[in-house]
């Protein structure tokens, strides 16, 4: 018979590559941001945008660590291999890993996530071999979403044939999962062969949960059994439709998973929090950006909670005040509401 070319067979452990929710049910980074019926609130970065000098970025680590005293559930990096002057957005310009790294120094419990690493354009033994780096450094506080990637200029500066990514997307998360999950995985992939080796370090809980962000030119039904949870675009969030639409989408997603076993929802939004309490929920740049006041934003967090989200991820780059004191806001007033869920973390150790 004649096998998916989105796979891979291991041959000593025939495991398979699907989620195991068993295994990052214990994750820390995974448990302090996930519930079900819960939502958390993370942060993502930079906290302000890239224009052309590295200088805007100074500072920001300083207000990462503010965030993780805070007790905000996770901070989100983005991953930009190169910048695109027509896609005028650099992401946090500093390499994921690298940057988590640095951050993993700074903090003691926030999780950190990747929005989104694109799984695409690695190979996945340098994508497992730094991802289990930083989770064993952090004490399992890494969380991944993964893409297959959209910046089309950056599939032909890699070599790779952008047509190919939902295979190449598919054989890259079976490949990394069974480098990470095995002590000597036998894997006969299109993108590697090997066997008698071992990657290490290991996760500190032996797996490192895998977020699909979009469809990542994947079925739903692959994604319910694949992923570890799935990252969305919000719909409109000026007014109640968009999260009933949001519910809808959830909604049709977890009816496939397998074993109706919890996994989480996440989605995000760039917001202008601006100093009015009481100021309407507004869309600006056709619905790109929401300015709105606490009370609008805990209005939408609510009825995202209603609709089966886990945790929103809030951009605040396009807020006008200092991002310091929308972080203070966000903390006093919106997240004792949405609170982070506080676990011992018996992996935290002084490398």
């Amino acid at each position: 018979m004649e096998k998916n070319p989105g796979y891979h067979e291991q041959i000593e452990n025939r495991q398979p590559t699907a989620s195991k929710p068993e295994h990052i049910a214990e994750h820390p980074g995974f448990r302090r941001m996930f519930a079900p019926d819960q939502l958390t609130i993370g942060i993502f970065l930079p906290l302000k945008f890239y224009v052309g000098r590295m200088d805007d970025l100074k500072g920001q680590a300083d207000i990462v660590e503010m965030i993780d005293q805070r007790n905000f559930a996770a901070v989100w990096v983005r991953d930009v291999p190169l910048f695109d002057p027509g896609f005028r957005d650099a992401g946090q310009v500093f390499d994921p890993f690298t940057y988590l790294a640095y951050l993993a120094a700074r903090t003691h419990n926030v999780s950190l996530a990747t929005g989104s690493a694109i799984f695409t354009l690695r190979h996945p033994i340098d994508l497992a071999k730094s991802a289990s780096s930083i989770d064993v450094l952090s004490g399992g506080r890494l969380v991944m979403g993964i893409a297959s990637g959209d910046r089309l200029v950056e599939f032909p500066a890699y070599g790779i044939d952008a047509d190919e990514r939902d295979v190449r997307f598919r054989e890259t998360v079976a490949f990394f999962r069974n480098l990470v999950r095995h002590q000597r995985p036998s894997i006969h992939s299109s993108l590697g062969q090997l066997a008698g080796v071992e990657l290490l370090p290991k996760p500190v809980t032996g797996d490192i949960p895998l977020i699909v962000t979009g469809a990542s030119r994947q079925s739903l039904d692959w994604i319910a059994e694949y992923s570890d949870g799935w990252l969305t675009y919000p719909e409109a969030t000026a007014d109640s439709s968009g999260p009933r639409l949001l519910a809808q989408k959830i909604s049709a997603w977890r009816a496939r998973i397998p074993g109706g076993v919890f996994k989480p929802h996440m989605t995000n939004e760039w917001i202008d929090l601006v100093e009015d309490a009481d100021y309407p929920r507004t869309p600006l740049r056709g619905g790109f950006i929401l300015r709105t006041g606490r009370n609008g934003l805990i209005q939408l967090l609510e009825e995202w909670q209603t609709a089966g989200v886990n945790h929103a991820a809030l951009g605040i780059q396009f807020t006008s005040r200092p991002p310091a004191e929308v972080i203070q806001e966000l903390a006093e007033y919106v997240l004792p509401l949405f609170p982070t869920h506080d676990r011992p973390n018996p992996w935290l150790s002084r490398w």
